[in-house]
């Protein structure tokens, strides 16, 4: 993968997080980016050129080319603890060969066809979310023609579960500890703990908790905290800049010396000093462990903000499949829950192209009335894809009167 993607995903996190504000919520800013770079590889050609290429690629903050190459990469090498999938669907009969041509650009892995119903789409969702997402965060109508979706999931159980904690020592200042009786507290060992100086929040306090690998591959869920008056855009801009370390093991550039702070409470830690037995080169030991509540959320995201990069994909795929898209509705469906044994979340990401319905005017239904004896003809067909007809074509193989009806069957 030749592109860096933190940088350019760490600011469309901090456009997608900025549309639900400070409000408890989770969401999924790798599965909107890679919708979209699966949507710009119907954009690298001559399509291009036009100003909604330009927007995807000021969204995705790289090139249209890299931002495809990327999801490519992603989506055709799956990590062992992360299920992803994406979709390109289409109404039947509408943008059939604009798929197609599209098949050598695509991810190998993207579904490709003919647009699911209402039923369909839900079931996609639960199958590439371990169940944990059982809607399609869109509802289909007849005037969508074509679909774009991603799923991410994940469920991992830590490789050393926390310890329980008296809810108190989440601190005096804590709103959470006179709510919860109880809280998690880090093991001894495993889980990784820093006090660190950052230039946008400040000191903030971090902790990393590594789920069990499988093939060598893990998952590490980071947690960062700075001052109550820190704006959560501020804290969030900081996790992602820790988050490159944190899947290294690396301590965290700016960790602090706990022998450079200050004895005694602040809102974000309790710092103590005892005389002990240590190997410490210098005699000074330095010991973090770390309180958190157990926590989880669902949250739905509407992604149609320009800034997100959707009304420029559904611009550019409409021109590429040359389909009557008159506008779009993209939204983004994301669960998550961390405790004592694990943590597992999910997303699906989804966008509609849609064209007017029809003008309103008038329509008449016959209900037919088989209520008396009639007769039954059974014909065979047998037109070849050729558009020649075989012999059987059209000859009536079985006929009937039918003058005695039954009942239904109960079964």
């Amino acid at each position: 993968m030749t592109t860096d993607l933190r940088e350019p995903l760490s600011a469309y996190a901090a456009r997608l997080h900025a549309t639900a504000g400070d409000r408890h919520h989770v969401a999924s800013p790798l599965g909107a980016w890679l919708l979209l770079a699966v949507g710009a590889t119907g954009a690298t050609g001559p399509a291009a050129a036009q100003g909604a290429a330009a927007e995807l690629a000021r969204a995705l903050g790289t090139d249209l080319p890299s931002a495809a190459e990327v999801a490519r990469t992603l989506l055709d090498a799956p990590h062992p603890l992360v299920g992803s999938a994406t979709a390109l669907w289409h109404r039947s009969g509408l943008g059939d060969d604009g798929p197609a041509a599209w098949r050598a650009a695509l991810p190998r892995t993207t579904e490709v066809g003919v647009l699911p119903n209402r039923a369909g789409l839900d079931a996609w969702a639960r199958e590439h979310t371990l169940g944990l997402i059982d809607t399609f965060p869109l509802k289909v109508s007849p005037n969508v023609v074509f679909a774009l979706a991603s799923a991410l999931a994940t469920r991992v159980s830590w490789a050393n579960p926390f310890d329980v904690a008296d809810a108190r020592a989440l601190g005096a200042d804590s709103p959470w500890a006179g709510e919860l009786r109880r809280a998690l507290r880090s093991p001894s060992h495993s889980h990784r703990c820093a006090i660190v100086s950052t230039a946008r929040a400040g000191d903030v306090i971090v902790h990393a908790a590594p789920a069990q690998k499988t093939d060598g591959a893990g998952l590490v869920v980071l947690s960062v905290a700075a001052s109550p008056q820190v704006p959560p855009a501020e804290v969030l801009a900081v996790a992602y800049d820790l988050s490159a370390g944190a899947a290294d093991g690396a301590q965290p550039a700016g960790s602090r010396s706990l022998f450079d702070l200050p004895l005694g409470e602040t809102p974000l830690w309790t710092l103590t000093e005892e005389r002990v037995r240590t190997r410490a080169r210098d005699g000074r030991e330095e010991r973090h462990t770390a309180v958190l509540p157990c926590w989880s959320a669902r949250s739905d995201h509407d992604l149609t903000a320009p800034a997100l990069g959707f009304p420029a994909v559904a611009a550019t795929l409409a021109t590429a499949m040359a389909l009557p898209v008159e506008h779009f509705e993209a939204r983004q469906t994301a669960v998550a829950r961390f405790d004592r044994y694990g943590f597992e979340a999910a997303a699906v990401t989804g966008m509609f192209g849609l064209t007017s319905l029809p003008p309103e005017g008038v329509a008449r239904t016959a209900e037919l009335r088989f209520g008396h004896p009639y007769a039954v003809v059974a014909v065979a067909t047998d037109a070849r894809a050729d558009g020649v007809t075989g012999p059987w074509h059209g000859l009536p193989v079985f006929s009937a009167w039918v003058a005695e009806p039954e009942e239904v069957p109960e079964a």
